[in-house]
């Protein structure tokens, strides 16, 4: 690790425990997670099939992909998952969607599929609120883990109680359309994996070592899928830049 400070070079060694890597922009936060990568596979004969390293963008991932790949001889990689928490989201509930009572071809509702299904359902139900706003409400839900029954009973106005209901209204929809929102993509597997123990050990078991950047931008949701994916082992590396975190306001 010639290319590395001795700070970075001890986070890099650090495999025993859980960590976490403040620093700030342009520090080499995420070259602390490629080495880590490598030397985990290299050093420490840890599959690669069984570590997962997460990112906020597509565009992020593939960069991160691609520069553990420098850094291992051909094929050392093959089967390391480096992707956003969307795409681990959607990669773990392929393969477990009948568990939730869905079809593995479910399909995703962007932004304006969403809305769209949610427009439609005011024409039944009208309420005096913007159907953004209470797309909003119903995404900043899914991002605390709340589910509609706990929105209901946790609803202190007239907007949260509309919002509320047709919370339950839209998951209904969605469930009959087969059909999940990028929300759903982390809080659909945290669910399943609270409600089902069997299930969370088979992921538990296979992921050896999770590693994530941007650190200071998870949410709750985000943060809750970690924490039962990591589990008792504790294998895993976040780095961030605290001094950069959007949730902080």
């Amino acid at each position: 690790m010639p290319d590395l400070n001795p700070q970075q070079q001890a986070a890099v060694r650090e495999t025993q425990h859980p960590l976490l890597v403040l620093a700030g922009a342009g520090s080499g936060k995420t070259r602390v997670i490629t080495h880590k990568i490598a030397h985990l596979i290299e050093t420490c004969a840890v599959p690669a099939r069984s570590i997962v390293a997460v990112t906020f963008t597509n565009k992020a991932a593939r960069e991160m992909r691609e520069r553990v790949s420098r850094l291992l001889p051909t094929d050392a990689g093959k089967g390391l998952i480096v992707s956003t928490f969307h795409t681990l989201g959607m990669r773990i509930l392929r393969r477990e969607a009948k568990t939730l009572g869905y079809k593995p071809s479910f399909s995703i509702f962007d932004s304006q599929d969403s809305l769209h299904l949610i427009d439609e359902l005011l024409r039944s139900r009208p309420a005096p609120f913007a159907a953004d706003a209470l797309r909003n409400r119903i995404s900043d839900w899914k991002n605390e883990l709340v589910l509609p029954l706990q929105a209901v009973k946790q609803a202190e106005n007239d907007f949260e109680q509309a919002a509320a209901l047709l919370y339950s209204e839209y998951q209904r929809n969605l469930k009959a359309y087969n059909a999940l929102d990028f929300d759903d993509l982390i809080l659909l597997p945290t669910q399943l994996f609270d409600q089902s123990p069997e299930t969370l050990e088979r992921w538990q078991h296979r992921l050896h070592y999770l590693l994530v950047d941007e650190y200071q931008d998870t949410n709750g949701a985000q943060y809750g899928l970690v924490r039962l994916l990591v589990g008792p082992r504790g294998g895993f590396t976040v780095v961030g830049d605290d001094d950069q975190s959007i949730y902080a306001w």
